[in-house]
């Protein structure tokens, strides 16, 4: 059994595109498991109170459950790993180190809900990741557990490995399934559920790389056994993205819950020299800043969630003393304005309106208007496009005018870096 804080990266499984060395390092005895018992599978991960690891937290068994409820039997999964928002690189680590364990997961979903085929959906930028997982699949394709599998669901099982847009946009679950198509990733709105009706209208299944990373060891060691890992009420473990102003940035996989503290100033071996603790974007650059008054709170989903933040994706980018809140959050809104499809007219719009207006108060061009315009665009923009994208936006705007608004300075400009 891997040790208590390294379940999804322990030495012995990353082990590249090595498919005889997964297996020798305890791979495939979960699948093992869930071939023994296919019914038992989804069970097993609503016991084990996983919970979606892409962003939102949504408990895995449920979206397992309405996929292999669907009347449609042509069902399909996809494991996404677009990954390209600021300050998250937990996802291109396993795709490029351990793609058994997330291909394991993959099959796993197949078996559960009775797909017939698996898109591996990767971001083509993450060059490494792409190639070891082309590399994985090549060596599944005449295993006798992949057989057993196809035997199991009744049908040949594709395994494709699809390269994504590399566009931010194209990880929102909707996009996924335009760029399945063969379409532009313009998110689509809902309902119906990409679990009711996705790729080509089959019921699909989308899970983040991390949720999938985590199934095999679920059915291979139990679901009391995932519970134990995390602290307090949480359960399992979980990969931080630690970046920012710290003197060790990483990646870091814990138990769920470990306190905000330990992550930055214990793993993370505190701030840089001279530098003080001023704030940490969460779950990467679209939630509620938290400050030093937050730095007890648990790195759960639910624990983050009543500091009126987000986990998200466990990314966390640190930000010291001295640093401008104004221009980061200028940087990350310009991002999402470069990142917007442009489908919607208020989300496009909208975030370039953001843009230029944070630019012109860092700059120190700003007029009182400019801040009222930006005030009125926080309460106008939400709920405005067909995804996330302009509420992300509009949530640290809003958040860094409220947490920190001597830094909103009219006529001069960010006194400080």
């Amino acid at each position: 059994m891997t040790s208590l804080n390294q379940i999804l990266l322990n030495p012995a499984i990353q082990l590249g595109a090595d498919l005889d060395g997964w297996f020798a390092a305890g791979g495939g005895l979960g699948l093992d498991a869930a071939l023994a018992d296919p019914g038992a599978i989804i069970p097993a991960l609503e016991a084990a109170g996983l919970r979606g690891m892409g962003g939102a937290g949504f408990p895995t068994h449920r979206k397992w459950a309405a996929a292999a409820a669907a009347q449609n039997t042509d069902r399909t999964v996809v494991c996404n790993g677009n990954e390209d928002e600021p300050g998250t690189f937990k996802d291109r680590h396993l795709l490029r180190w351990t793609p058994h364990q997330v291909i394991e997961g993959a099959l796993i979903a197949a078996l559960a809900i009775g797909a017939r085929r698996v898109f591996l959906y990767i971001n083509p930028q993450q060059i490494e990741a792409l190639a070891e997982m082309r590399r994985a699949v090549a060596q599944w394709a005449d295993t006798d557990r992949l057989r057993a599998v196809e035997r199991r669901i009744g049908a040949t099982l594709e395994l494709t490995v699809f390269p994504t847009s590399g566009r931010y946009i194209g990880g929102e679950e909707t996009a996924v399934i335009s760029s399945l198509e063969g379409g532009f990733p313009f998110p689509r709105r809902k309902p119906p559920f990409p679990a009711e009706s996705g790729y080509r209208g089959t019921p699909t299944l989308i899970n983040n790389t991390e949720t999938l990373a985590n199934v095999p060891h679920i059915l291979r060691h139990g679901a009391a056994w995932y519970r134990r890992l995390g602290l307090g009420e949480a359960v399992g473990t979980k990969l931080y993205s630690l970046s920012g102003d710290v003197l060790r940035p990483g990646l870091y996989e814990l138990p769920m819950g470990t306190p905000l503290q330990d992550l930055i100033f214990v793993h993370g071996g505190g701030m840089l020299e001279g530098k003080a603790f001023k704030a940490v974007f969460t779950g990467g650059p679209s939630n509620t800043l938290l400050t030093a008054r937050d730095l007890d709170v648990a790195l759960d989903f639910d624990s983050v969630r009543a500091r009126r933040s987000r986990l998200g994706t466990g990314a966390m980018i640190v930000i010291s003393e001295g640093t401008s809140i104004v221009r980061k959050v200028a940087e990350y809104i310009d991002f999402f304005a470069k990142g917007s499809c442009g489908q919607c007219p208020p989300c496009k719009a909208g975030t370039f309106q953001m843009a230029r207006l944070l630019d012109r108060v860092d700059s120190g061009r700003a007029v009182p208007a400019d801040l009222a315009a930006l005030y009125n665009l926080c309460q106008i923009l939400p709920g405005s496009g067909r995804c996330g994208l302009i509420d992300g936006a509009v949530t640290v705007v809003e958040s860094s005018l409220h947490t920190f608004p001597a830094e909103y300075r009219i006529g001069e400009p960010s006194p400080v870096p």
